[in-house]
């Protein structure tokens, strides 16, 4: 325990320390303060007062995440497919001495990073008092994407197997805020069942991640890290029960419970 806390636990033994990585401090003094807000503190400041009028600050910050994870996409795609750094057939993380080993690094920093951004979308939510999209499932899926990303690096090192995954996701995240963007600038999208829509690829996404680490545990000789795989694994399978559940709930049984025509 005393080793996790003073951030001496990374097995890659990679020598760079980007910020945020060196000690579970900062990480954990940001999840701390983002429950904090969304559970208790931001509840009560707001308790007493009007919603306030993020609109423009919505659109603003839904453009950066745009901008932003179409960067990391498109950069990523270069990295697997242009210049084949990774085996696809079994993804290990690169060693200390190749060639790419820097961009696999800021790659993958530049994934875990975002996941502290994305925390904003909650504190949005409290500010203008939308307190109902707060649910158990959003609070629990950003954290495990904050804290779950200092932990693999904490563990396995920077890239590796996790990398297709966190690609596929940056793909989702460039949908959804397109999605957010639109909605906020366009009644139509708004009242549309592009909301399903975006729900339903949240659920292949995971689908997906979980076929990926299921053929790479198929692949004789593949020394990609066991924990790592059946952590993703159960992770994987953790969001796609929690995110049928959702669709289930809001886009089939909602839709079951017409109101009562009033007679004459």
């Amino acid at each position: 325990m005393a080793d996790f806390l003073n951030g001496t636990l990374i097995t890659s033994e990679d020598p760079v320390r980007l910020p945020l990585i060196g000690s579970p401090w900062p990480s954990l003094t940001i999840v701390s303060i983002y429950l904090l807000f969304v559970l208790k503190v931001g509840r009560k400041f707001m308790e007493n007062r009007k919603p306030y009028d993020l609109r423009g600050v919505i659109r603003a910050y839904n453009i950066m995440q745009i901008v932003y994870n179409s960067g990391v996409l498109i950069w990523g795609l270069h990295f697997l497919f242009v210049l084949k750094a990774y085996d696809l057939r079994c993804i290990t993380r690169l060693p200390l001495d190749h060639e790419f080993k820097s961009r696999e690094r800021l790659l993958t920093y530049a994934y875990f990073s975002n996941k502290f951004m994305d925390l904003m979308e909650t504190v949005f939510f409290v500010l203008r008092k939308k307190d109902r999209q707060i649910s158990v499932l959003h609070v629990f899926h950003h954290l495990v994407m904050s804290f779950g990303g200092y932990m693999h690096i904490t563990y396995s090192g920077y890239g590796g197997i996790l990398f297709p995954s966190c690609l596929l996701n940056v793909a989702v995240h460039v949908i959804m805020y397109s999605y957010y963007y639109l909605s906020s600038v366009r009644k139509d999208v708004q009242t549309s069942r592009w909301k399903k829509y975006i729900t339903v690829v949240q659920l292949v996404q995971f689908v997906l991640v979980l076929a990926n680490f299921s053929y790479t545990l198929m692949q004789p000789n593949c020394n990609a890290s066991r924990p790592v795989l059946y952590f993703g694994m159960a992770i994987s399978t953790t969001f796609i029960l929690m995110f049928a559940n959702f669709y289930v709930h809001n886009y089939i049984l909602s839709g079951k419970k017409k109101p009562a025509l009033k007679s004459e």
